[in-house]
């Protein structure tokens, strides 16, 4: 393999200063991005997602894994020239695409597959949830977020930061951070601390009206999050019998419910599909 260009030249060369529009902040540290390579663990065989992989630091020790493929996604024309030295050093190992990741169906990638990302901080959470709503299509997914967003969504019930994203990740997946990052290991750096977190989808996934119906429990719940249930969950219909019917108090509040808690409202509210009690509508993001 022809010895690579260092990152810090392939920034300068090519003109990639990190632009706010696109949510880039750079990892350069070449450590760094190892240790973020080997937290998905063994990924021999692995057809491999990367999103924004910008001048290509993560890129490069995804590559020097022993993966079946790597396919990046990047919206941005200016990183596709730094990215195609890559193409020549690692030959039929790694697909490029300009596109939006939005728009992008990962599971169209061979299985087993995974996704491994510094995520753009402006699309980081919506990329999420539309994963999670195909989870059972990933073996894992190991995703780079601003620290707040991480801790959403790992909080666990009656934290500061339990709410939508926490029982939406926790209820298909089990989520871990992996790895803190302070700003000035991004270039430039960002006014945030950053953290890696990983999600492990469980065995067993909802079928999509379920999530879909999770979606809507969840939005009501926590959109009124200071109210108590009885009048945050108004919008679903007959309140005061869904909470009974899944033996849940309605002086409690979203914030005090497990993610098994959910599960059983989630539940509740796809039965009453099932029994042509009206459709459910996808919740807004």
């Amino acid at each position: 393999m022809a010895e690579l260009t260092p990152l810090k030249d392939v920034v300068s060369r090519f003109g990639l200063d990190a632009r706010k529009a696109l949510g880039q902040h750079f990892l350069l540290d070449e450590t760094v991005c190892a240790r973020i390579a080997r937290l998905p663990g063994d990924l021999a065989g692995r057809h491999v997602l990367e999103v924004g992989p910008g001048p290509g630091g993560l890129t490069r020790a995804l590559l020097a894994a022993p993966i079946a493929h790597l396919t990046a996604v990047e919206l941005d024309q200016r990183a596709l020239a730094a990215l195609a030295e890559l193409d020549e050093a690692y030959p039929g190992r790694l697909t490029v695409l300009r596109q939006d990741a939005m728009k992008f169906d990962g599971t169209t990638l061979p299985a087993p597959r995974q996704v491994v990302a510094n995520l753009p901080y402006n699309v980081g959470t919506p990329l999420l949830i539309g994963w999670l709503r195909e989870a059972g299509s990933w073996e894992r997914m190991t995703l780079m977020f601003q620290e707040e967003v991480a801790l959403r969504i790992v909080a666990p019930p009656r934290t500061e930061h339990y709410g939508r994203l926490a029982v939406l990740a926790q209820w298909v997946a089990h989520c871990s951070i992996g790895i803190r990052l302070p700003p000035g290991a991004f270039r430039p750096p960002p006014k945030v601390h950053s953290a890696v977190v990983i999600v492990t989808p469980h065995a067993e996934q909802p079928e999509p009206a379920l999530f879909r119906a999770m979606e809507r429990v969840t939005a009501a719940a926590f959109g009124q999050r200071r109210k108590m249930l009885r009048g945050s969950l108004k919008s679903l219909g007959a309140a005061e019998a869904l909470l009974a019917q899944c033996g849940i108090a309605g002086e409690r509040r979203a914030e005090e419910l497990t993610v098994a808690e959910f599960d059983s409202l989630a539940k509740a509210v796809h039965a009453r599909l099932d029994d042509g009690g009206g459709p459910i509508q996808d919740a807004p993001e």
